[in-house]
């Protein structure tokens, strides 16, 4: 990629020069007239321009060698491309280069967001002689090499895209240290170590922060990240409690303290107690989960992230039995149906260590399935857990849904009558899955505090469409502040929080935690009200549109429901969703009620015409 300012470069320079895009075996070194009219010419000829920006087409061996026609590679050539601006991908053709621009610009990732205060810096050379870029997120700069998009080419991976769960995950861990001082957290792959830095960064003495990754070139870079970002590598003794280091950033002065260690993530959880973990591998999680709950702290969260949506959203069906143990299919809901997927591999792992969850946090969106559950100990919350597993009836014709009870057959479960109406069977049995709650509205209200807290404006419309959902509300009315975190009820536990800097400092120097009200961990177990639980699944309100009727607007629509005498609220996973404790002929009724017909303006002015004619 030439600029304007290269070529003049070029333009001043005395002497024989090389072309910067081309092999030397291609065009060999000459003046700086030839040189220029060579650029103009063959590079700057056939250019792609974006944001300012114009990439020249490139010579240089940077992709694979194109086999010959006997498929030799030696004797093949290399392939002209381009290199994208953007993501740094190489492209041959000029044209889907212009295609791969727009998609970028549809996306919203322009040069512009990743460069300036809010993202890329600058680039300079690493001390293994590689170009790397620094990237600013959430006040946190890091390291990227510039393959760092592939993760089969990169051990130092980063997917700008998971900002949103970056910054879920770091709202989960500042809500558990506002319960506990000082938190043992695990980032358990850190790759760049972007999600553990911020967490020491912002979270200060609050945290304990160990970054952990199996490559040595990662380890590398992490502790590279931490001198970046004025944050001490743990080799010798932390900044204590109390100190200055938990007031400010003093210049020369490490602001926190990190342990970076290149050790496998199962064998970090079997030898270390923690009381966050946070486990965000590349595709599934389900081989880290066993480990994960067997040294996990009572009352203690663990946070699973799972990218392999292609198995988790029904694209590959065998990979889903084989991995989740879960049969599925595609369906309106397939997003829930997912989460409830992870929910439920998960319960299964605390139980087999003797150990309940309580869900926190589920959300799935495009790019990956982020769960968040609370750990309780002991064989009858892992019974409690487990009785939750259910099996799920899913009628392929209507997409009505019903969690199968325990004992109940599988006749005349479903409340429609396609099975009688349509010949063959319709009506499939998913699962198992989990068929309680997945969310936690007095979390989510912390959550919500600590993103107005520090300043996350991207999350914060996300996590009021979660309270909402949580509640089955279309309320408007949120508490976040001191009122709404001193004493929360989180799935029949009421935990109280530090939230006064006296009873935060209230631990002693050494480390050890205060118990009961000293340190405000004081926990005491209440009935759960199932009544608040909000109803399981939602309905596509473009799925079940009547064919020739206008449908009412979403917010008209809910509030019809409402007026019913339904419980409704919208759904984070499908903007078109709506979550309500109606069936789906109950829902359709409703919707039919308030459609209006299409043809209502066409046979008006049919009948005027008409009645013309006539006159």
């Amino acid at each position: 990629m030439l600029c304007c300012a290269d070529f003049c470069l070029f333009r001043s320079t005395a002497g024989r020069k090389s072309c910067p895009l081309c092999p030397e075996e291609k065009f060999k070194a000459c003046y700086s007239h030839k040189l220029r009219r060579h650029l103009q010419n063959l590079h700057w000829k056939v250019y792609a321009e974006f944001e300012g920006y114009r990439m020249c087409i490139c010579h240089l061996p940077c992709r694979n060698v194109k086999p010959s026609l006997s498929g030799d590679h030696a004797s093949g050539r290399h392939v002209a491309h381009y290199h994208c601006v953007v993501c740094s991908v190489t492209i041959a053709r000029k044209t889907d280069m212009i295609s791969h621009l727009k998609r970028h610009v549809n996306k919203g990732e322009t040069e512009a967001s990743y460069s300036g205060t809010s993202d890329v810096l600058f680039e300079e050379p690493s001390p293994s002689g590689q170009a790397y870029e620094i990237m600013k997120e959430l006040g946190t700069n890091v390291q990227l090499l510039p393959n760092h998009t592939t993760p089969q080419k990169s051990d130092t991976y980063f997917n700008r895209k998971m900002k949103t769960n970056r910054q879920l995950v770091f709202c989960s861990l500042a809500v558990l240290a506002e319960e506990r001082n000082p938190v043992e957290c695990l980032d358990a792959f850190g790759a760049t170590g972007i999600m553990g830095l911020q967490w020491a960064k912002h979270l200060l003495n609050a945290v304990r922060v160990t970054i952990t990754d199996i490559s040595e070139t990662c380890v590398k870079m992490i502790k590279e990240n931490c001198k970046l970002n004025n944050i001490r590598v743990d080799g010798g003794m932390r900044v204590p409690r109390g100190s200055d280091g938990a007031s400010g950033e003093v210049e020369g002065v490490p602001i926190a303290t990190v342990e970076v260690a290149k050790m496998d993530a199962n064998v970090i959880m079997h030898l270390r107690p923690f009381d966050y973990i946070h486990l965000d591998p590349f595709g599934t999680a389900v081989n880290y989960l066993d480990a994960a709950f067997r040294n996990v702290r009572n009352l203690g969260i663990i946070s699973v992230t799972s990218t392999d949506t292609g198995s988790l959203y029904a694209k590959s069906p065998n990979v889903t039995l084989r991995h989740y143990g879960c049969h599925i299919v595609r369906t309106e809901y397939y997003r829930e149906l997912a989460a409830r997927m992870v929910v439920a591999t998960v319960a299964r792992a605390a139980a087999r260590c003797n150990k309940g969850i309580e869900v926190l946090l589920a959300v799935a969106l495009e790019h990956f399935v982020l769960v968040v559950v609370r750990v309780l100990r002991g064989p009858v919350q892992a019974d409690e857990s487990a009785k939750k597993l259910r099996k799920l009836m899913h009628c392929q014709w209507c997409e009505e849904r019903v969690f199968l009870k325990l004992g109940n057959m599988v006749d005349d479960t479903l409340p429609c009558n396609c099975h009688g109406s349509l010949p063959g069977k319709t009506a499939v049995q998913l699962g198992p899955l989990w068929s309680g709650p997945l969310f936690n509205t007095g979390f989510l209200r912390r959550m919500l505090s600590a993103a107005v807290k520090h300043s996350m404006d991207d999350i914060q419309p996300l996590v009021k469409t979660l309270i909402y959902e949580s509640e089955c509300t279309t309320l408007k009315s949120l508490v976040h502040g001191p009122s709404a975190l001193t004493n929360q009820v989180e799935c029949g536990v009421v935990i109280k929080t530090l939230n006064t800097g006296e009873e935060s400092g209230a631990a002693d120097q050494s480390g050890k935690r205060k118990i009961a009200d000293e340190s405000g961990n004081f926990v005491k177990k209440l009935k759960s009200d199932a009544a608040l639980d909000h109803p399981p699944f939602y309905y596509s309100i473009h799925r079940h549109s009547i064919r020739g009727m206008n449908m009412p607007k979403l917010n008209k629509f809910l509030q019809y429901l409402t007026e019913a005498g339904f419980r409704v609220s919208r759904t984070h996973f499908d903007p078109t969703g709506v979550r309500t404790d109606a069936t789906l002929l109950q829902f359709k009724s409703v919707l039919t009620k308030y459609s209006v017909p299409t043809c209502t303006n066409a046979s008006a002015t049919q009948t005027s015409v008409s009645v013309e004619k006539t006159v």
